[in-house]
């Protein structure tokens, strides 16, 4: 009896030994798996995605807002290659000046196409407003008319002739506040990303979000970013709102506002930018950004 109690212990204490070396084996394992995850990866599946926006409820911070950014570019890494829509914007020129409000049609190829994400970019404009501008198209490309702006104009003088110009140039930023390189959902995006991060450690944000807010015909979440102090930069905005939609993982608007001057006044527009009619993915080729686009009113010369 005492050789077969001696033989029990011996297999509980055997048995014992296994199992804390097997739970030893398992927690190193989730240490090596959390050494390996890469610390910036949002989401796995676009569900797993849309999950994780629909926690973020009112009482938002600057990093609840960056974890929308950077989701709507990761889901742009994933599959948008190229896009259309009708794009609207105005914003204050180099002179602070408010000009009409200006729309267009745009073709975009985004850098997130062949395999690559480092692709050329590629964009073309047709302006339909105001009405002093319908009928200028432009074209540019970071490997296309080493790097010069194909515009179209309007008139029966300058729309005899494509002009090409640099689009970082004086004439080319005319009544603009950025260059043509900076439009689109994609560098929009990036932008918002990299003005959070310099926002994060500021404790004077108040942001909330409207869950039923109607854009373009489709419900979506309005976000809204107010700064409490005066910012660091005169470029910083005292008020902004953002436009995502859940559905498609995007931002589709942006809108600043400088501070009131007085209690009584409310906040001026800085600049508005707006996406609508998007439709993703619609298969751009080389002949959309040709300035001989049979399509196209570009003069021969």
């Amino acid at each position: 009896m005492k050789m077969k109690n001696n033989y029990l212990i011996r297999k509980g204490i055997g048995f014992f030994v296994c199992l804390l070396i097997l739970v030893f084996i398992l927690v190193i394992n989730d240490l090596r798996t959390d050494k390996d995850r890469d610390p910036n990866q949002t989401l796995g599946s676009p569900e797993d995605a849309k999950n994780t926006v629909n926690k973020i409820n009112d009482g938002l911070t600057m990093l609840d807002v960056l974890k929308v950014a950077k989701l709507s570019l990761n889901q742009m890494e994933i599959g948008l290659s190229d896009y259309t829509a009708r794009f609207v914007k105005q914003e204050l020129d180099a002179n602070a000046e408010m000009p009409k409000e200006s729309e267009m049609f745009i073709k975009v190829q985004t850098r997130f196409r062949e395999d690559r994400t480092e692709a050329p970019r590629r964009i073309y404009l047709r302006f339909n407003k105001p009405d002093s501008l319908d009928g200028r198209e432009v074209i540019w490309g970071e490997d296309l008319y080493s790097g010069k702006m194909a515009v179209h104009e309007v008139g029966l003088i300058l729309g005899l002739k494509t002009l090409w110009l640099d689009p970082d140039g004086f004439i080319a930023m005319q009544g603009q506040r950025h260059p043509i390189s900076e439009i689109g959902i994609v560098k929009l995006t990036e932008q918002l990303i990299e003005q959070g991060e310099k926002d994060l450690s500021n404790q004077q944000m108040r942001i909330t979000r409207d869950l039923e807010h109607s854009f373009d015909g489709v419900r979506v979440h309005l976000i809204t970013i107010q700064r409490l102090n005066s910012g660091e930069s005169k470029d910083d905005f005292y008020q902004a709102e953002i436009i995502f939609d859940p559905l498609r993982q995007l931002i589709l608007a942006f809108r600043s506002f400088s501070a009131p001057e007085s209690e009584d006044k409310t906040p001026a527009l800085i600049e508005s930018y707006a996406y609508y009619d998007l439709k993703t993915n619609v298969g751009l080729s080389d002949e959309d950004f040709n300035t001989a686009n049979s399509k196209y009113s570009f003069p021969d010369f």
